[in-house]
């Protein structure tokens, strides 16, 4: 795999750590600024919408700038982001500074996620997406739970400025090692690329995206609590039990893109389902410390093995016209099921389900993307099952 790559996966590290780290720090957080543990989780959900609405917007606006150049200047809006949280004064503040980070996420993972894609052999795509985005495991499997630890001991300001310094770092291995474009890329029409990722197919893509990740979300936001709360850990633990769940997206990440380059169905289709029976076991395991620690790791590896199946998906979808757009929008559906998930989760705590509920929300979320994906995939399936018969 060209070094360039990994260049992206800097990147990917240091806006999964912004993304994530959070998770671990909802209760320090509320506590500081005066807020529920509810009102905390939304921004989580602030940041997931951010990345919605800038996502369109912005790789709209850059669509003729060399790639390079905008992944630069993504970086720096990151950066200065961080800078922002860190100083925030108060929630609403706060809040703004994680929507002004977003705006970077999107089309940051969309155009890098084409970038990597001419990197490489075309049997060799999702394997390349799964490496740029192994940068958002490794920010979980060692940069959540360092972040978390950095919280608790100097306050949750200090990871932000950590943060800050990792985006510097990833400007720098961006310009030094992402090849220059001869020149701008073609002009495009924007009307052209939204009729493109309007298609039937492309939309239920993105809805499975949603759905799929809404489910990761809706207890993957509230781990912190589920962990101390409910099973019974001790604020201490929360880290090393995040290092596990981390552990687990590397592994399913890996798994996940090295399925989708030899089968794409299947590998969606198992992925889903791997994560519905996770949550299903998630349900009765809640009171349970081994049973904790091996369904994090689960957790892990069922929800990150969807993450490159769906943006190849996506991609094939969108082939031609509209492949930037309908990445970044791949992007942006990815994190409104985080915000989605974040706001059910936090609605069944409000309401009186409490967190012991949670699972069974998450629950529903993959069984509908299976509902509304499976049909279109299965279909998919019967022409390479034709094909390898003729063979």
């Amino acid at each position: 795999m060209p070094l360039a790559l990994y260049a992206l996966t800097v990147g990917a590290f240091g806006i999964g750590v912004t993304e994530f780290v959070i998770m671990g720090l909802l209760v320090e957080v509320g506590g500081d600024l005066g807020v529920s543990l509810s009102s905390a989780g939304l921004l989580i959900s602030g940041y997931a919408l951010g990345v919605v609405v800038g996502a369109p917007i912005l790789t709209t606006l850059t669509a003729r700038l060399p790639r390079k150049a905008t992944l630069l200047g993504l970086m720096v809006i990151f950066t200065v982001g961080n800078a922002a949280c860190a100083l925030a004064p108060d929630y609403a503040t706060l809040m703004a500074a994680r929507v002004l980070t977003a705006f970077a996420h999107g089309t940051f993972f969309g155009v890098g996620s084409v970038v990597a894609t001419g990197l490489v052999a075309p049997d060799r795509r999702a394997s390349a997406i799964a490496i740029m985005f192994t940068g958002l495991t490794v920010a979980n499997i060692l940069g959540v739970p360092a972040g978390t630890w950095l919280g608790q001991h100097l306050g949750w300001r200090a990871t932000f400025w950590a943060v800050t310094i990792v985006g510097l770092a990833a400007i720098a291995v961006i310009a030094r090692f992402i090849p220059r474009e001869d020149g701008a890329p073609a002009p495009t029409d924007w009307r052209a690329d939204m009729r493109a990722v309007a298609r039937g197919p492309v939309l239920l893509a993105l809805l499975t995206t949603v759905l799929g990740f809404g489910g990761v979300f809706a207890v993957f936001t509230y781990i912190a609590p589920l962990l101390t709360q409910l099973a019974g850990f001790s604020d201490a633990a929360v880290s090393p039990i995040l290092l596990v769940l981390g552990a687990g997206l590397v592994v399913g990440n890996i798994i996940g893109g090295r399925v989708a380059d030899r089968n794409l169905p299947l590998a969606l289709l198992g992925s889903l389902a791997a994560l519905a029976v996770v949550l299903a076991a998630m349900a009765p395991a809640l009171h349970s410390q081994p049973a904790m620690i091996a369904i994090a790791a689960l957790l892990g590896a069922a929800g990150f093995a969807t993450v490159a199946p769906l943006q190849i998906w996506v991609l094939r979808k969108a082939e031609g016209a509209g492949q930037s757009l309908a990445s970044s929008l791949n992007i942006a559906a990815f994190n409104l099921g985080n915000a989605l998930g974040a706001w059910a989760g936090g609605l069944a705590i409000d309401h009186g389900l409490g967190l012991g509920a949670l699972p069974w929300v998450a629950l529903a979320f993959p069984v509908a993307a299976i509902l509304a994906a499976g049909p279109a995939l299965l279909r998919e399936r019967q022409p390479m099952a034709v094909a390898a018969g003729c063979d």
